[in-house]
């Protein structure tokens, strides 16, 4: 490549033959257009690159005439090299007159043809091979060499960063840094967005200090870019620094800089950073957006801030903002999280009462609070009206309703739901396979959820830490832990980590079954290994010594509670009160009970039959 263009880049004159198959060329063009070449077969198989270069140069042929011959013979008999591509992009660059090429089009052409060269590798050459051939189109042609040469490598470093060709659109920018070409701010923007999108927050970061080192202008917008990418990835302080020194230098924060940073705040969990932005905010008198609200109710929301959110909505209304539908979805989102559903059912009447159209995160998020109040009528009703507007179910809400059904005790109609999932196409991931598996769980129906859980596997779909565990305490609850041991091998070589769920199926297994010695060692297993025993863990290993008639233990376990800062529930004192009552002590169970009542616990009807048959247990 680069030795063709050394013969093309020569100031050897071309032969008499080519400079006649031109003219020829030149004149059929003039005075029939490109097409009519097509009749001419013996013309053009002399047809070489320096014809094409003496045409395309041709002085009275407008551009529109040589870019139809361009594209003519790039379609029907050659590539065009180089040259050709760089001289035809300078005659559209110099044409001044009036003619079918107006200036917009021109520029869409001299991109496109641009564009063509930067993602051609047989066109890839270093760029100071091309910055020779634009000096030799420039001397060809007679045009403004340091204008053109700003607007060529300009339009090139776009053409780059937009085809993430990142490192050759840097060669470009510092070519030009180093020839004193103009650097265009609005250039440097494109790049600094197109890394950003990239991921590549660091070259970000360098070349926005290039830009800097190099007097290019810097904007907010630049800026912000920036500052998104930083905040996005944590490095919300490192962006304050940042923010600072621009402000130094007389680049002022907007709004949308700002939002990067109470975005990137929330991210972090850091609220004290969201109130300091809020404040400077304040005091450079940068007003707040409707954006600004839906991340403060949005962050708000996912921290349990419900009441934050709330107040952020109703200062929003104040000022008269209007909430559009993403401020809606965020705030119904986090009353549903909340349980607050009835307040989450208002708000979206009142979107929708004000010509705001719900969109399937809205409708989702409402579906996801009646499904957790255990209102699945009106999660069908939500789903048929969305439907009926066109909206159709996504994974996310198949999974919300497929859940909800199972946590209801219908798990029918979440196979039922799972089939019709599939038959639209859409795979069941793990979490459906675990919500109707755990749901067959709770009905007793543990085979069922075994096979399912099988065929999950066999489908492709991996098993996850919750898949494990359900398998787990399925084969405890059998009896079976020689399989459940198996099976917890199998997932720690698979990679995926026990949780305290899983050591509890355990515990509570082993513990049912008097095995107190490996209930206790599952128990120091998982302190070593970082976890903490919670209530469940505690309550199974109570009940467990209860059984083995260890009562001392039990109440050992249960004096340990309050120091690890567990309450115990009403289970926890059912299991002590009744083996308190089976052993005779019947003092010690009416303490409890009373206890029990005091902590605000109402005890059931087996509590009341324990303490009876402890006193009977006392008299004999």
């Amino acid at each position: 490549m680069l030795t063709t263009l050394r013969r093309a880049l020569s100031s050897n004159p071309s032969s008499k033959l080519e400079q006649e198959v031109a003219r020829k060329i030149s004149k059929t063009l003039l005075n029939s257009g490109a097409e009519s070449l097509q009749t001419m077969p013996s013309l053009l198989s002399s047809l070489n690159s320096q014809t094409v270069q003496l045409v395309l140069s041709n002085h009275t042929l407008t551009p529109e005439t040589c870019l139809n011959f361009f594209y003519f013979i790039k379609k029907n008999y050659q590539k065009p090299d180089l040259r050709a591509y760089i001289t035809m992009i300078s005659k559209l660059y110099r044409s001044r007159k009036p003619d079918k090429l107006q200036k917009s089009q021109k520029f869409d052409e001299m991109r496109n043809l641009v564009n063509c060269v930067a993602v051609d590798g047989d066109l890839s050459v270093p760029v100071t091979v091309i910055a020779s051939l634009v000096e030799g189109a420039c001397n060809e042609s007679k045009c403004n060499r340091d204008k053109f040469m700003e607007k060529f490598f300009d339009i090139l470093f776009r053409v780059y960063a937009d085809n993430k060709m990142f490192g050759e659109a840097l060669e470009v920018f510092e070519h030009m840094a180093k020839k004193g070409l103009h650097l265009d701010e609005r250039s440097c923007l494109i790049y600094l967005l197109a890394l950003r999108r990239g991921g590549q927050v660091d070259s970000c970061l360098r070349f926005f200090r290039r830009m800097v080192d190099l007097n290019v202008e810097v904007t907010v917008y630049s800026l912000t870019i920036l500052l998104d990418g930083l905040c996005n990835r944590g490095e919300v302080e490192v962006g304050r620094k940042l923010m600072e020194e621009a402000a130094a230098k007389g680049v002022k924060a907007n709004v949308v800089t700002y939002n990067a940073f109470i975005e990137g705040y929330f991210k972090i969990l850091d609220l004290g950073g969201v109130k300091e932005i809020l404040k400077l905010m304040e005091k450079e008198g940068v007003a707040s957006n409707v954006v600004t609200y839906t991340l403060l109710i949005h962050g708000f929301s996912n921290v349990g801030k419900v009441e934050d959110a709330q107040r952020v909505f109703d200062e929003m209304r104040e000022k008269r903002i209007e909430a559009d539908v993403y401020v809606y979805t965020s705030i119904i989102s986090c009353n549903c999280r909340s349980g607050k559903v009835k307040r989450a059912l208002a708000l979206f009447d009142e979107m929708t009462d004000k010509g705001l159209i719900p969109n399937a995160r809205t409708y989702g998020a409402l579906i996801h609070g009646v499904c957790k109040a255990g209102q699945m009528e009106a999660a069908q009703m939500l789903v048929n009206e969305m439907q009926s507007k066109g909206i159709d179910l996504n994974p996310v809400i198949f999974n919300t309703l497929i859940d909800g059904y199972c946590e209801s005790g219908m798990v029918d109609e979440a196979l039922r739901l799972q089939f019709v999932m599939e038959k639209k196409g859409l795979e069941s991931d793990v979490f459906a396979y675990n919500s109707i598996a755990s749901g067959l769980c709770k009905l007793n129906r543990k085979d069922e959820a075994k096979g399912l859980l099988f065929a999950m596997v066999e489908r492709g779909v991996s098993p996850n830490t919750m898949s494990f565990t359900t398998l787990i305490d399925i084969y405890c609850k059998e009896g079976n832990f020689v399989e459940a041991k198996r099976v917890f091998q199998e997932m720690e070589e698979k990679g995926n980590v026990p949780n305290i769920i899983t050591y509890n199926a355990l515990i509570d297994g082993y513990s049912k079954r008097e095995n107190m010695k490996e209930a206790h060692k599952l128990k120091n297993e998982l302190e070593n290994r970082g976890l903490i025993p919670d209530v469940y863990t505690y309550t199974s290993l109570i009940h467990g010594e209860c059984i083995d008639g260890k009562v001392d233990r039990a109440l050992k376990l249960f004096n340990e509670m309050p120091h690890r800062g567990l309450v115990p529930n009403v289970v926890t004192y059912t299991a002590l009160i009744s083996g308190l009552s089976k052993v005779g002590k019947s003092l010690e169970a009416f303490k409890l009970y009373d206890e029990m009542k005091e902590g605000g616990i109402t005890p059931d009807d087996t509590v009341y039959s324990l303490l009876v048959g402890s006193l009977h247990s006392a008299n004999v």
